[in-house]
């Protein structure tokens, strides 16, 4: 998801055909665990699925880049290649936790905690930036807080445990939440680059080099990416092209129209679509703390990201966003 774009003026009247990009974004982004699971279950590693998406994506957009933003690419200094190599070093270690975050733990809890990045950019913000935010991200971050408390001890109060939530939702909930981390840190390293290129190369660059990484993790872990069945490669084949591709390109469409925040907000109901889809075909049913608790952090993430769009920027900071 991209949260970075001029807001659009009042007068200037939103196309139909927003609207129905921001459903197929959504629609799109939340098929990303469903795909994941279906290619787990085929017994295809964490890694070789997060490395598969990557490099499928690159690919597809390498020949698009090189024929339009070759030039662009030729004017970054060597400070902004080392950028660009730290941003996609951390986001390879958000799709590497965050995919192996699913062997662990249900759709709905992975989802939910990976879709927190908001609130962790607003922390950082504070305490590198030295940015302040009014009260209404600190109550988006309290509430956030509160469905992530009440997710971890909920049962104890409710009562009841689900065996479909995972072999350990406990570990699929940290490595789904260092992947939150992750992704915000790397939104926040790869703003100064951001603002040097456009959205196609800035992607396209992030996206290879996140890919070769993931490929070197990949084989340092001594797994193949060969061997497995061909469904296998179909849902890898269809996690680059949904969730990656084109829910990503109908958010940055949507966001020529729409303000940032308000798509950032509309996101939220990735992860509802994902846990409604993982109940119908996988029979991930979810406790009644889990679903109060998943709403907490859903409504805190909203809260704290119409709390930041309010806020003044920090100086010498470019605003972009993007996971």
């Amino acid at each position: 998801m991209t949260t970075s774009a001029a807001a659009p003026t009042n007068e200037r009247r939103i196309p139909v055909s927003v609207y129905l990009f921001l459903l197929a974004g959504i629609a799109a982004t939340s098929l990303a665990a469903i795909f994941i699971r279906f290619a787990q279950t085929e017994g295809v590693p964490s890694l070789v699925i997060a490395a598969g998406r990557l490099s499928i994506s690159a690919l597809i957009l390498t020949p698009f880049v090189l024929r339009k933003h070759l030039p662009d690419l030729r004017r970054l200094t060597t400070s902004d290649f080392l950028l660009a190599g730290v941003s996609g070093t951390v986001l390879a270690i958000h799709f590497a936790t965050w995919v192996s975050s699913l062997e662990y733990t249900s759709v709905l809890i992975s989802t939910v905690f990976v879709t927190t990045g908001p609130l962790w950019v607003a922390l950082l913000e504070v305490f590198f930036l030295r940015a302040r935010f009014r009260a209404l991200v600190w109550i988006g971050l309290f509430v956030g807080l509160l469905g992530g408390l009440l997710i971890g001890v909920g049962d104890v109060v409710f009562g009841g445990t689900v065996e479909t939530s995972g072999s350990n939702p406990a570990l699929g909930a940290v490595l789904a939440l260092a992947g939150a981390v992750a992704v915000a840190v790397y939104l926040v390293i790869g703003r100064k680059l951001r603002a040097k290129l456009a959205l196609l190369p800035y992607i396209w660059l992030v996206y290879s080099i996140t890919a070769v990484v993931l490929v070197i993790m990949t084989i340092f872990n001594g797994q193949s990416f060969t061997g497995y069945s061909s469904q296998s490669y179909l849902w890898i084949i269809l996690l680059a092209l949904f969730p990656q591709l084109i829910g990503h390109t109908s958010f940055n469409y949507a966001l020529r129209f729409v303000p940032a925040t308000i798509v950032g907000i509309i996101t939220q109901a990735e992860p509802i679509a994902s846990a409604i889809a993982a109940m119908i075909l996988f029979s991930e049913i979810p406790t009644v703390a889990q679903v109060i608790g998943s709403a907490g952090i859903l409504t805190g993430v909203a809260l704290a990201s119409w709390g930041q769009a309010q806020k003044p920027a920090p100086p010498a900071v470019e605003t972009a966003a993007e996971s």
